[in-house]
């Protein structure tokens, strides 16, 4: 059995991880739960951690670190044959890299090298992609560059997008690849090199995607406003003018039917739903 450390920031990250190597015969050692977005920065709500101890296995133990030096040092203590993460935000140094004598290994849900970095979901519904997937590979000290294990897309970007279904499908599909991928990691493969000349960075949404360009293609619009429901801080939906005042865009069509016809730059676009908003001047 294989000593194993599983970084993630949430309970189902820990839960899709812990399933796979159990299947396997490996049970986790330890979890270690990025409680911020970025190291020694304010946590996140207290209902994560209280999720992950709820489902942590009897003999896991459970690493609150401040900051990735701690979590190196912490970790040195464990003798650790591989690392995996699922959901773990945090720039991890060589020297943390380098303590597993198998590797590290980052989950990502996206098909690598298209849509490496912190958003890969939103980026890809924002381009309009029909379908996304998961990749497993091996880390390096730059996000989502490191080797691919194990790939599947097939995963339905819907136009309408259920988040919690979706994220159900991805857990089970990282199930999957796991089990695929930890053998291979742990026989030392060292595995594919991801194409460069195909890489994209699906980076945070910038300020002036929260406003809508009237002159831009329809379907931009539409992919800005589906992005907005699938989940962005600020405004509910992205802000324009229409019919001389601010509204919040929740939900357009492209085909005509009920809603308010409003001109985008290569045709027209409906608008489902929408609320009153503050202008752009006052956010």
């Amino acid at each position: 059995m294989a000593n194993v450390a599983v970084l993630s920031y949430s309970a189902d990250g820990f839960a899709a991880v812990h399933d796979a190597c159990a299947a396997l015969g490996h049970v986790p050692v330890v979890y270690a739960h990025s409680r911020s977005l970025r190291p020694r920065r304010p946590a996140r709500a207290p209902g994560d951690v209280a999720d992950i101890v709820a489902g942590i296995p009897a003999g896991t133990d459970l690493l609150l670190p401040a900051d990735a030096d701690g979590l190196t040092r912490a970790l040195s203590a464990y003798d650790l044959d591989l690392l995996i993460c699922n959901g773990f935000s945090w720039r991890l140094p060589r020297a943390l890299l380098d303590l597993p004598r198998h590797g590290a290994l980052n989950v990502h849900t996206s098909l690598l090298p298209r849509h490496r970095g912190p958003l890969p979901l939103h980026w890809a519904i924002r381009d309009g992609d029909p379908e996304t997937g998961v990749t497993v590979h091996r880390m390096a000290e730059t996000f989502d560059t490191g080797p691919v294990l194990a790939r599947r897309g097939g995963v339905t970007l819907a136009d309408e997008i259920d988040p919690d279904a979706l994220f159900r499908e991805l857990a089970e599909v990282t199930r999957e690849l796991l089990k695929d991928a930890v053998p291979r990691a742990l026989a030392g493969d060292p595995g594919e090199p991801q194409d460069e000349s195909a890489a994209s960075y699906a980076g945070w949404m910038e300020r002036e995607f929260s406003l809508v360009d009237w002159s831009a293609p329809r379907l931009r619009t539409h992919h800005q406003v589906r992005t907005f429901r699938f989940g962005v801080p600020g405004p509910p939906g992205p802000v324009a003018r229409v019919g001389g005042e601010w509204r919040a865009l929740l939900r357009t069509r492209t085909e005509p039917g009920a809603g308010v016809r409003v001109e985008c730059g290569d045709g027209p676009l409906w608008i489902v739903e929408s609320v009153p908003t503050e202008p752009p001047d006052h956010w």
